[in-house]
């Protein structure tokens, strides 16, 4: 089932990089700075304080009508009844995070650098795919590498959303959208930086 996904910033957090004190306002600067798609990523073991913050963002969010999404985690996502959810290879399948979230749900999916992964996400039913690292990335230095051109192949084969993610910032992005991204997908170039919201507005005016 292929939605109509905002075209844009993809904003992505992280909790090494924002304190929690500061996770509310500092999406919430993102989302001023033009994010059209939010994507709360923690990747430790503290259940409860994954939870409260997922609700805060969650409430956030929907007050400003822009898609939250849950990286990994399909029952928290449903609980919080979110946009959606993001799935890596070690995560639920598509059939089954479809199956608990319903029709309406976005559901992404991690390819790295497999274009052969990507197609069957796609028949399997995800709405979006994920392709990097394009560019070193500071957040995950071991991800595989993806090529621009395999972007260009992508945006030939596929009719999904097409998510680039790693290394991106204002002075490389460009070269992504035009290969095929509809969603620039950013940790770093957001949230490490002093003014988050000028950040995010001069990546989202790259679209």
């Amino acid at each position: 089932m292929i939605k109509t996904i905002p075209r844009g910033l993809y904003a992505l957090t992280d909790s090494q990089l924002i304190a929690e004190e500061n996770l509310v306002p500092a999406v919430a600067a993102a989302i001023a700075g033009g994010a059209v798609m939010v994507q709360y990523r923690d990747k430790s073991e503290n259940a409860a304080r994954r939870r409260w913050e997922a609700q805060d963002l969650a409430n956030l969010c929907h007050s400003l009508r822009v898609p939250l999404i849950i990286n990994d985690d399909v029952a928290l996502a449903a609980e919080l009844g979110a946009a959606g959810v993001h799935l890596g290879k070690d995560d639920a399948d598509i059939a089954a995070a479809r199956t608990q979230l319903g029709e309406q749900a976005i559901i992404g999916i991690s390819c790295y650098n497999e274009l052969e992964r990507a197609l069957s996400a796609e028949a399997g039913g995800a709405d979006y795919v994920a392709f990097g690292s394009f560019f070193s990335s500071s957040i995950k230095p071991a991800a595989p590498v993806a090529s621009i051109e395999l972007l260009r192949q992508a945006r030939v084969q596929l009719q999904v959303s097409l998510v680039a993610i790693g290394g991106i910032n204002a002075d490389n992005g460009g070269q992504l959208i035009e290969a095929g991204a509809d969603l620039l997908a950013v940790i770093s170039a957001v949230f490490a930086q002093a003014d988050i919201r000028t950040a995010a507005q001069n990546i989202s005016q790259l679209f």
